[in-house]
């Protein structure tokens, strides 16, 4: 079973690539349990067809520690498995506990089977707390995979969390995969985020080129694969997933600092003096 975690910027698209991915995953045969690590809980809707998933932290809140896996796991596109931890209510704890209890709840009602080939965390945001690295510093998530773009903020962020998959290599097994870029249309974005990618010591492991059949998708709550199979889109998350099913090149990243960052950005013609 391998298990792959997904992070970058907020905003950035990390749920529907990762939905997107899935499902090519899960056409070509593979399963899969998603685990969707936002407070959002917007993981697994369109694998679900639009269907607002409980989670796992409301379950508990609602019927209390004694439940069943069915009450928390849903399957959804291509059977796959889907769970959202959720969060606590707005201005009150914090949301990193949530995706600790979820998986400590996972593990105790046998969730992580061994016909899985699988495991998707799709992580909220940055590294700062130690609630959302949890599955990096647990070890729970082995192979880890950013998305970003050709923006400062983004490429600022998945350099961020290049520091904390350093910091967790040292005591354990997590490496970095890649860089998914999720265009934005940016100038020069391809060049920028292969050098970007390659000065962590790591590989642009697939570039998604912008689509609105990705909204289309969307709106008519399915992921692209579903949405329409036979779409040039669905063609490149599929060669997204068949990267990550390939991947042989995992690495402890070498973040940069804030200036070098800021001279590739240059480089590229990405920032004005």
């Amino acid at each position: 079973m391998r298990q792959v975690a997904i992070y970058g910027k907020g905003g950035i698209g990390k749920s529907t690539t990762t939905q997107n991915t899935v499902a090519a995953l899960a056409e070509s045969g593979k399963r899969i349990m998603v685990v969707g690590c936002d407070p959002k809980a917007d993981s697994t809707r369109l694998l679900l067809n639009g269907m607002n998933q409980k989670t796992v932290l409301d379950t508990l809140r609602d019927e209390g520690e004694d439940i069943e896996l069915e009450d928390i796991l849903k399957c959804g596109f291509g059977d796959t498995r889907c769970v959202e931890s959720g969060g606590p209510e707005p201005g009150v704890g914090c949301a990193g506990r949530g995706i600790i209890t979820s998986i400590n709840m996972l593990e105790s009602l046998g969730a992580y089977t061994d016909d899985l080939d699988y495991v998707f965390y799709d992580v909220l945001g940055d590294v700062v707390c130690g609630g959302f690295a949890m599955p990096i510093r647990e070890g729970k998530a082995k192979e880890i995979y950013i998305v970003a773009s050709g923006e400062l903020m983004a490429l600022y962020a998945a350099n961020n969390i290049c520091k904390g998959i350093s910091k967790y290599a040292t005591t354990g097994d997590v490496r970095l995969g890649g860089i998914i870029c999720n265009s934005r249309k940016v100038d020069n974005e391809y060049e920028l985020l292969k050098a970007f990618a390659e000065e962590l010591g790591t590989q642009l492991i697939h570039f998604v080129p912008r689509d609105n059949i990705v909204q289309r998708a969307e709106i008519n709550k399915k992921t692209v694969i579903d949405y329409d199979n036979q779409s040039s889109q669905a063609d490149q998350y599929r060669t997204l997933a068949r990267s990550i099913d390939g991947n042989q090149m995992f690495v402890i990243p070498q973040p940069m600092i804030q200036d070098r960052l800021e001279e590739l950005m240059m480089e590229h013609g990405m920032l004005e003096m």
